[in-house]
């Protein structure tokens, strides 16, 4: 099996790389570097919600949704999550399908002027 840079060393040391290209910006980087570390630890929720805003980011929408949709549907008060899928599906022109996330999210948050 071919190592690569980005699937070397143990999982904390991939979390500490991907969290460095994350703050670097480049987000295709983090992506790659998290996508083995989910698989590896899917029940983690900091890696995914890590992995979904580099999708995000890079503007893999698709994508950074199907990982925040895992995400709350795991823990649907996770505030975070809920307010990066209302936001990933709205930069898709999901408008009313964002809507609920983005209420469920301003509820979470303490926001309650939104509602």
């Amino acid at each position: 099996m071919d190592t690569t840079y980005y699937d070397h060393g143990t999982a904390a040391e991939r979390w500490e790389r991907a969290r460095m290209f994350f703050e670097a910006k480049d987000y295709a980087a983090a992506a790659r570097t998290l996508g083995a570390l989910v698989d590896e630890v899917p029940e983690q929720t900091g890696p995914r919600l890590l992995l979904a805003r580099a999708y995000y980011h890079s503007a893999q929408l698709r994508r950074a949704e199907a990982e925040l949709r895992v995400i709350v549907e795991r823990d649907p008060v996770e505030h975070y999550a809920r307010l990066m899928l209302g936001r990933t599906l709205e930069r898709q022109g999901r408008h009313e399908e964002a809507e609920s996330h983005l209420r469920i999210a301003s509820a979470l948050g303490g926001d309650f002027e939104q509602l």
